[in-house]
């Protein structure tokens, strides 16, 4: 999954898409055309969108409040926080905005959203959770229940949701844009009960990583998105799920100042990661070319590393997401098909009027050259001579 930097369609990036490199697509402010927002931000992603062979995962983290990139500035509807949700005790501010913000995906083309955000509010100084108020309360059950009312509401219009960050960023004191967070004191094994709710209830589409060290959980104090503790023995074994995981950015400081890039790839895929974002939209980061990582990939592969098998893996997964109740491949494959039969139609009918247009011209030049009432001797003189 990777970021573009303009307002408009980027020529690399669509050719990138074009030859099967890149699979998702992250929507920032950045890209939002500041005139005519809706109809000019619906022409990029649609753009995109046309050029895959595979429909893309077209993402945004549209949580609401100030986790907020559809902002009311560019026309868009309103939108409230999580802790704003929790506050008002009803289910239905939930759903109400939760509605709102997936009608305009979904209009938009964007297909997954990286929410709700199902960390709990336990340290209220979290800097990066509770202090900006992305979590809807400290309560496990309140958080499981509204952000299932959220995933319903998007749901409803096959809008894939992405719960975050797993295995729990609620108790940090720092934030893993700027570098480690580690909450190995801190964290609470409750901090696990949404995801455990939601996935025996069905509502999980997919999951997002943390880039938090917790070295109850982890030994050697990889961070969550890079452990295989975390996410292969906890995640998919201890909780049972199998389905998509994506990783928080590849390129957030708590990854980028503490492992190469090839150290961070190789541990986020052996950990279990399905879809690795790098959106390049983080200060101080080096830019990632799709080129450089599909490059370390292939080298990782061929050196045995990292198993042919593993990468198959990523890829069913990710494939029966694409072809869930929740991301309508066949719509996106319908209106290519459309777009195809069209152009074969409008060839045929050119054709066919052009062999039309040749047989009247044709029709003309015999009755010029011939006379009204007279009969061609050009086949007599060439018999007699």
């Amino acid at each position: 999954m990777i970021g573009f930097a303009d307002t408009k369609v980027d020529e690399k990036v669509l050719k990138e898409i074009k030859d099967g490199k890149v699979g998702s697509i992250i929507i920032f402010e950045k890209n939002i055309p500041k005139s005519n927002s809706y109809v000019a931000l619906k022409k990029i992603i649609w753009t995109y969108q046309q050029a895959a062979a595979i429909p893309l995962f077209i993402a945004i983290d549209q949580e609401g409040g100030r986790v907020n990139r559809l902002k009311e500035k560019y026309g868009f509807p309103r939108s409230v926080s999580a802790a704003y949700a929790g506050k008002s005790k009803s289910i239905d501010t939930v759903r109400f905005y939760a509605e709102a913000t997936a009608a305009t995906l979904a209009g938009l083309g964007i297909n997954v959203n990286f929410a709700p955000t199902v960390d709990l509010a336990s340290n209220p100084n979290n800097p990066i959770i509770a202090k900006v108020e992305r979590s809807y309360s400290a309560d496990a059950d309140t958080v499981s229940m509204m952000a299932k009312a959220f995933i319903e509401e998007h749901r409803k219009l096959g809008i894939v949701t992405v719960l975050k960050h797993f295995p729990g960023h609620g108790s940090s004191k720092d934030d893993t844009h700027l570098g480690i967070a580690d909450v190995t004191n801190t964290w609470n094994v409750n901090e696990l009960t949404p995801y455990k709710k939601l996935l025996q209830a069905g509502y999980v589409d997919g999951i997002m990583s943390a880039h938090i060290v917790n070295k109850k959980l982890d030994s050697r104090g990889l961070p969550g998105t890079l452990s295989d503790s975390i996410l292969g023995k906890l995640l998919r074994k201890d909780i049972g799920y199998t389905g998509v995981v994506f990783s928080d950015d590849m390129q957030m400081h708590a990854i980028t100042k503490h492992y190469g890039l090839e150290e961070a790839i190789k541990l986020a895929i052996l950990a279990g990661v399905d879809v690795m974002t790098f959106s390049n939209n983080i200060s101080g980061s080096e830019e990632r070319t799709v080129d450089k990582v599909h490059g370390i990939i292939k080298k990782l592969v061929q050196n045995g590393t990292i198993s042919e098998a593993r990468i198959d893996q990523s890829y069913d997964r990710i494939m029966m997401l694409k072809n869930s109740f929740a991301f309508d491949k066949a719509y996106y494959q319908r209106e290519l098909a459309e777009q195809k039969q069209q152009a074969i139609l409008n060839r045929r009918l050119a054709m066919e009027e052009f062999k039309k247009a040749q047989a009247i011209n044709v029709s003309k030049q015999e009755v010029t050259e011939e006379g009204p009432g007279k009969k061609s001797t050009k086949k007599r003189s060439k018999k007699k001579e």
